[in-house]
């Protein structure tokens, strides 16, 4: 798709696992397949469970790893490992913001230090853009020469957002941005990176292991399961019609805040299969209500209507 701040062509990522002196090494394929492409001020949501592949993910888009085969752009450019002039374009918000910044540096050292590598500015200027920044995502001035212990779980998040814009990069990662901070927090934290993304026309990148937070916040959603994208397409229709099994599970796990609303919820059987030896056929087929012969015999492609794409061979109505 033309004019994507973000597009991956059928990214792939293995790793190779030493079994042990007298056991074949065996190869983990953390990522198999994913295509897609995100756009200035949009947001790309990637979920699910653990180990279906999000943080690789997350690797080779911030360029800390290179895809075993597959492509990364950024703007329209192959990007790798290594590769400052696009490294800088890309950056992330971690999961937990007490253990992302450094305890030891204050916090106008902390949201400088990207400037003092990648920027030739004096001190002055530096020290100018860092309050513009605070004052950008909700921090007092009086906050620079403070260290991270002396704040709470939101601002130190707050923090953390600061220092991945300092450099005025055009993706954002988040990686379960909010899901270490309490429910009131987590929705001032949202609001504020959806009001960045409006000023700024930031692309977000949105990883996360649940479905709540992302029906806010997303304009795209893939559903990711053992390394494979199963479904993928505009939230509003992934969220009012899944067609993969598997989505409609992690949908029908979501909380929702009515009483009055009848909810079915769908109880998956037995426990996510090893990466090491995936099931035949459709990953997904040993706890699948669905599944037939031909599902563990076959594996689906993505197929659909228009945008909304799943891999399916039996989808929901």
């Amino acid at each position: 798709m033309t004019g994507a701040v973000l597009e991956g062509r059928d990214l792939a990522r293995f790793y190779t696992v030493n079994r042990g002196l007298f056991k074949a090494d065996a190869t983990v394929k953390a990522l198999n397949g994913v295509s897609f492409s995100l756009h200035s001020g949009k947001t790309l949501a990637v979920v699910g469970e653990s180990g279906c592949g999000k943080s690789t993910l997350a690797r080779l888009v911030t360029m800390i790893e290179n895809p075993t085969s597959g492509q990364l752009l950024i703007d329209g450019k192959p990007a790798h490992v290594g590769d400052r002039s696009l490294r800088s374009q890309v950056q992330i918000v971690f999961q937990n913001p007490y253990g992302s910044l450094n305890p030891r540096q204050k916090v106008g050292s902390i949201l400088e230090e990207p400037l003092k590598i990648n920027t030739n500015l004096d001190a002055a200027a530096r020290r100018r853009k860092v309050e513009e920044m605070m004052a950008r995502v909700g921090l007092r001035p009086e906050h620079y020469g403070r260290y991270p212990h002396m704040f709470s779980g939101g601002q130190r998040q707050r923090i953390a957002i600061a220092r991945a814009l300092i450099l005025r990069p055009k993706v954002l990662v988040l990686d379960e941005p909010v899901s270490a901070l309490d429910l009131s927090i987590q929705a001032q934290v949202l609001n504020l990176l959806m009001d960045l993304q409006k000023e700024m026309g930031l692309a977000y990148l949105f990883i996360s292991h649940g479905l709540s937070v992302v029906h806010h916040i997303a304009d795209e959603v893939m559903v990711m399961y053992l390394g494979r994208p199963v479904e993928t397409g505009p939230a509003a229709e992934v969220f009012a019609r899944p067609r993969h099994p598997y989505t409609a599970a992690l949908l029908s796990a979501t909380p929702i805040a009515d009483p009055d609303r009848e909810k079915t919820r769908i109880r998956l059987q037995g426990e996510l299969p090893s990466p090491l030896k995936p099931p035949s056929g459709c990953h997904f087929n040993p706890r699948c209500w669905k599944a037939q012969d031909h599902c563990r015999q076959v594996s689906p492609e993505l197929t659909g209507e228009g945008a909304h794409q799943y891999a399916c061979h039996f989808p929901l109505d």
